[in-house]
C-alpha cells in the first residue's frame, strides 16, 4: 500500500483552458482554494475535492462555479436581512 501523503487533501480545478491540481494539509484549505478558483472572472468552472483514504485518493465532492456563486448569493441575502 502506498504511504499516506503529507498533504492528504486535494483540489483539482478544471475549465476550458485550465487544469490545476493542488494538495493541502486540511479540508478547509482545499475548499478555500475551490472558493478562490471558481470566483467571478475565473476561467475554471469545476473543482473536484479528494481525500487520501485507505491507500488511494477518494472522490469527496465536485463543485461547479454556478453552484458556488448561487450559494454565495444566498449567504449574502441572508446576511443582508
Amino acid at each position: 500500500m502506498p504511504a499516506k501523503p503529507r498533504k492528504p487533501w486535494r483540489a483539482i480545478v478544471t475549465g476550458s483552458d485550465v487544469r490545476a491540481e493542488s494538495d493541502h494539509t486540511s479540508e478547509a484549505k482545499a475548499y478555500a482554494l475551490v472558493r478562490a478558483s471558481l470566483g467571478d472572472g475565473s476561467p475554471a468552472d469545476t473543482a473536484r475535492v479528494e481525500q487520501w483514504e485507505d491507500g488511494c485518493w477518494r472522490w469527496l465532492e465536485t463543485v461547479t462555479a454556478d453552484e458556488l456563486r448561487a450559494t454565495q448569493a444566498a449567504i449574502r441575502n441572508i446576511n443582508e436581512k
